[in-house]
């Protein structure tokens, strides 16, 4: 990379990555420096030499010239982490576009201006005979307390300062003063804080069968070559992706190196870190937003430190500072929450292949459902593919019912369970066995509308509708408005108005009414707000302490209740209707892993999928979990409309406090692009250009958001104009508008 210019800075934290420091590059290190590399420079007005990473590379100097100091040389010390790291930085600031400050700010440490917390050990510093005659001495001169604790010292070799301060009474500055007299020293050892929680007993490790033999032998045979090799497993639920997980980590950490594994959510935490705490102990932790910034910092710390092998928690969790990485597993792949929602706007899945890179690991990928991007690539033989068809307990699939809710109203059924559900349901808690019912709601209920004239309650801020919660708010959940509850329609003053569609705790409601006695647990977004709820709903329903779990999209997500035979989800194709074009997969993928929970130990499962559009294919493909027919089905229609994966997509979301200015900007954009293709000799190098239109919600928090859509067959193509679109707005005088960029968005705006 050349330049004349570095940008560096002294320390990783988060305190000092605002604070870049620029330097000239001698002529010697012309061509041998880039970002991640460490270097000495002179610092501070005596010049001290101190360590630095340089964090990019230019040929425009931001101050005089005479003033800038040179690099003294490149510290030539092997690439370590924070190398890595900010290599790492580099590239995501490069293909996602951001500012290089936002990306290091996403891939280093949290803050370590943080107290470092200690534990402190007593123990002799004399010998024994000596001790024997200082004790005697104190016991003559009624000095109780030296004589207390020399007294205990002779019993034990150590005891921890805490002890003897609480327990035996003995004050701090009696213990300072025996120090000093140099009859007892004082141990002080750092202390981790600790995640982890729950204590359990090792459990005996599965045999593995013959076709996870297979895969396992395969991958860690690619692992010892030290090339980065990329595997996605599709495996039907219960198969046992996670045994192979496990035996591909126990072989990597025999061999030196450490494990990450990425989940997508919170919620999947405690049962993933229960099998793995079991298998391999304290030397795995967790890292997840619900943690305390101690907790976080201590984490990272162990790892770097070698006091750690594996790290568990959703994608935050790839920037684990290991030494010496050697896998990374992405459990369910195909999750939406892989993909980063604020700037640099990375997808999880290509940060870890690209990490990989640097360190010579593979990445491992896992899914029942695979996104359709995981599963072309394999097609195209980019990625190995692995299969397992079976249940690890030998156990069938569960048998999934279809019913059409149509057919329900026609018959006078308005509830909100069907009349086959509500057997089973009175079937299993006669019989003693669990059921989940799964709404991919939130809140009391969807939305508030006048039956009159249609008008519904809005937020004034974010232009999206409000919901209604039990305690007679309504609730904006993008920006948190709330007011009370509305009885009259402002609009024409109609009393026809009230709440449409079922919310979980609706569902709850109904399920005492229609069931005395039963026993209901409900996890959603309202109900984990704490830092340990998912923890202790999950364990509660585990041990039996409900009947009935209810709740969104995180109770259908890899977990494994061997008492659950029955799994209901209710209007099952609420996602087949949003505005996105990735609506039919996101049904079957929800669909596939709701219908896995149910069976999964000796008892058979029964699913009951509630539908109105129960001829959809992700529905029937769901019903059957036929994965390859409904791939084909779905890729042709990609490749009709140039969609991912068979086409890349780049979204330009404009926005800004004045509706104008930011209309302004989005057509100023859009003209540059078609200026582009105007210009381009090559009738393949050509995009195709949507927009710019308002986005699908225009308002959120007072911020006017606007939207261009770019779509071409190459990736890098699209890398190119957003390069291109990201020098022409440095061009142009921006007062309050902001320009972001999102390589296929998961999610339409």
């Amino acid at each position: 990379m050349t330049g004349q210019y570095a940008n560096i800075i002294v320390e990783i934290s988060h305190e000092k990555v605002d604070r870049p420091f620029q330097y000239k590059i001698p002529q010697e290190l012309m061509g041998r420096v880039e970002p991640g590399t460490m270097v000495v420079i002179p610092f501070g007005p005596g010049n001290k030499p101190i360590n630095g990473y340089i964090m990019e590379v230019t040929d425009k100097a931001e101050y005089d010239i005479d003033k800038l100091k040179y690099i003294l040389e490149i510290k030539n010390n092997g690439i370590d982490v924070e190398e890595k790291l900010i290599r790492l930085a580099w590239w995501m600031k490069r293909e996602y576009g951001s500012t290089m400050i936002t990306a290091l700010k996403t891939v280093l440490p949290v803050k370590q201006q943080l107290k470092q917390l200690e534990k402190k050990k007593l123990t002799l510093a004399i010998g024994r005979e000596e001790a024997e005659a200082f004790l005697k001495n104190c016991l003559q001169k009624k000095y109780a307390a030296q004589a207390k604790l020399v007294e205990q010292l002779l019993e034990v070799e150590e005891l921890p300062q805490e002890i003897v301060t609480k327990k035996l009474q003995v004050s701090s500055a009696v213990i300072s003063n025996l120090e000093k007299k140099g009859i007892l020293k004082v141990i002080t050892e750092n202390v981790y804080r600790n995640p982890v929680h729950f204590k359990t007993e090792e459990t005996v490790k599965k045999n593995l069968s013959l076709r996870q033999q297979e895969i396992t032998d395969a991958i860690l045979s690619d692992c010892r070559s030290n090339k980065t090799v990329t595997h996605l497993i599709h495996g039907i639920t219960g198969s046992g992706k996670t045994e192979v997980y496990m035996e591909i980590i126990e072989q990597v950490i025999m061999d030196g190196k450490q494990a990450i594994v990425l989940i997508p959510e919170i919620a999947l935490t405690y049962q993933t870190l229960l099998r793995f705490f079991r298998r391999f102990g304290d030397r795995v932790s967790v890292m997840n937003s619900k943690l305390s910034q101690g907790e976080r910092y201590d984490q990272f710390e162990k790892a770097k430190n070698g006091k750690l092998d594996i790290m568990i928690g959703p994608r935050s969790a790839l920037f684990t500072p290991f030494p010496n990485l050697g896998i990374i597993i992405i459990d369910e792949e195909h999750e939406t929450s892989y993909k980063s929602e604020t700037m640099p706007r990375y997808h999880a899945r290509e940060v870890a292949e690209k990490l990989a890179s640097y360190y010579g690991a593979n990445v491992v990928l896992g899914s029942a459902t695979p996104s359709l991007e995981a599963y072309y690539r394999a097609k195209k033989g980019d990625i190995k593919l692995y299969e397992l068809n079976e249940r690890l307990t030998g156990g069938m699939l569960p048998k999934v019912y279809v019913e059409d809710l149509r057919e329900e109203l026609k018959k006078g059924n308005r509830s909100i369970f069907s009349v086959h559900l509500q057997e089973l349901i009175a079937d299993r808690l006669k019989t003693g066995q669990q059921i989940m019912l799964f709404l991919n709601r939130r809140g009391y209920a969807g939305f508030i509308s006048c039956r009159a004239c249609g008008h519904v309650m809005k937020c004034p801020h974010c232009d999206v509708s409000l919901s209604e919660h039990k305690n007679g708010k309504l609730i904006c959940h993008y920006c948190g408005y709330e007011q009370q509850n509305v009885k009259i329609c402002p609009s024409c003053g109609s009393k026809y108005i009230s709440g449409f569609k079922a919310g979980t705790q609706q569902i709850e409601d109904l399920l005492y009414k229609c069931f005395p006695g039963v026993k209901v647990l409900r996890m959603d977004a309202d109900t984990t707000r704490n830092k340990d709820s998912y923890e202790e709903i999950l364990s509660a329903f585990s041990n039996g302490q409900a009947d009935v779990l209810v709740g969104t999209q995180m109770i259908v997500k890899g977990h494994d209740f061997p008492n659950v035979t029955l799994v209901g989800v209710l209007a099952a194709d609420l996602s087949l209707s949003a505005n996105d074009y990735r609506a039919s997969e996101r049904t079957f993928q929800l669909l596939t892993q709701a219908a896995g929970r149910a069976g999964r130990g000796i008892l058979p499962g029964e699913v009951v999928i509630q539908t109105y559009q129960p001829e959809h294919y992700s529905i029937l493909c769901a019903k059957d979990q036929d994965y390859k027919t409904f791939y084909e089905e779905e890729i042709i229609y990609r490749k009709m409309l140039h969609y991912p994966p068979a086409a890349g997509m780049l979204a330009v979301m404009i926005s800004g406090i004045k509706e104008e200015a930011v209309i302004d900007l989005s057509k100023k954009l859009a003209d540059k692009i078609i200026q582009r293709n105007a210009n381009c000799e090559n009738s393949k190098q050509k995009v195709i250009l949507i927009g710019p239109t308002i986005a699908t919600i225009g308002k959120i928090n007072d911020i006017f958001r606007y939207l261009i859509y770019i779509k071409h067959m190459e990736y890098g193509i699209l890398v190119q104009v957003k390069d291109d679109l990201e020098n022409f707005t440095e061009t142009l005088v921006l007062k309050n508008e902001m320009v972001q960029f999102d390589f296929n968005p998961m999610n339409t705006y």
